[in-house]
């Protein structure tokens, strides 16, 4: 009898192609597995059981994690000038579970865990002695990290302001909505970084505005703290986002100074939000096994797409127990 070709080692076996192909309609456009089953069934005539399907994505997983892709992004992402930080709840076996998301215009790390704050992004192991720019959107966790500096997403900040405008009236914060904007077009025309003459002009105007908002948006009044009471007096929302745009001036106008920090954290955000498409198709993480899974192949195949490989290139890639060229020092 012949040998076996190169990777068949039994008379009857699933190939590489179909096991890519699988978790490819898995993971990428995230088909439940009953979908998967019936489509192998009946378009290509092939038996496939929901075992054999989460076996495949368990393989896939393993796989990135044994041939260095998973360290090799968080590397990459560790020595980047600047990293996007987010992270979002996820539902894993009916628990509130975390996944947290550092990633880049290459590279995508997705890192599930039980909790939220430093004890889960220390455990990913990218922000803890960082030294380059953690972009985000200002919770407050990410403050403990004090190795790196700090940009803050001014997507937020405008929905901020619009809110301040719309329910308490705040005509500074429309005044500062219009600023943040228009500082933003100036330092794009600017090729993402202003002249220090301009950015003194611009900075003043800033508190220009702060200054302004004193006025209309006042800080409480400190007489009318009752008897015995302690603590920080009660502010408005509207009040303890002026304090905040005050107090972290720098993190928040960083991307008028620096060309490559950015002006919002989208990209963090667009990188996490395909978990709440899968927590909507799926309902859950069935275990923290799954949420692994899930989150290692998507920054898997996400990092690949970023640099122009396809997702069927990626996984194909990865059955045949090789990386694509962008991880070519993991082989070295």
């Amino acid at each position: 009898m012949a040998a076996f070709p190169d990777g068949v080692n039994r008379p009857v076996q699933y190939g590489q192609q179909l096991k890519a192909h699988a978790v490819y309609l898995s993971q990428y456009p995230l088909l439940p597995y009953s979908r998967i089953e019936e489509y192998f069934a009946d378009q290509l005539n092939i038996p496939i059981s929901v075992g054999s399907l989460f076996n495949f994505n368990q393989e896939a997983a393993e796989l990135i994690a044994a041939l260095g892709a998973e360290d090799y992004i968080k590397a990459q992402l560790c020595a980047a000038p600047v990293i996007h930080v987010d992270e979002t709840g996820v539902n894993v076996g009916g628990k509130r579970h975390w996944l947290h998301c550092a990633s880049n215009a290459r590279w995508t790390c997705l890192f599930p865990h039980q909790k939220r704050g430093v004890e889960a992004m220390d455990a990913m192991g990218i922000l803890p002695g960082y030294r380059g720019i953690a972009c985000h959107d200002h919770w407050k966790p990410y403050y403990q990290y004090n190795d790196c500096a700090h940009a803050l997403c001014n997507a937020h900040h405008l929905r901020e302001l619009e809110y301040a405008w719309d329910k308490d009236g705040q005509q500074w914060a429309k005044v500062m909505q219009a600023f943040l904007l228009k500082l933003n077009e100036k330092v794009k025309d600017a090729g993402g970084q202003l002249p220090t003459q301009k950015e003194r002009y611009y900075r003043k105007k800033y508190r220009d505005i702060l200054d302004d908002a004193e006025k209309e948006c006042p800080p409480p009044d400190k007489s009318q703290r009752k008897a015995g009471q302690r603590g920080r007096i009660k502010r408005s929302k509207s009040r303890n986002l002026l304090e905040r745009l005050r107090e972290f001036e720098d993190d928040i106008l960083r991307f008028m100074v620096i060309d490559f920090v950015p002006f919002t954290n989208n990209r963090g955000e667009n990188d996490i939000r395909m978990t709440k498409v899968q927590q909507k198709i799926s309902g859950c993480f069935r275990s923290p096994e799954g949420a692994v899974i899930f989150s290692r192949i998507r920054g898997y195949v996400s990092s690949c797409r970023k640099q122009g490989l396809t997702a069927t290139h990626a996984l194909t890639s990865l059955f045949q127990s090789t990386l694509p060229g962008i991880f070519s020092e993991c082989a070295e």
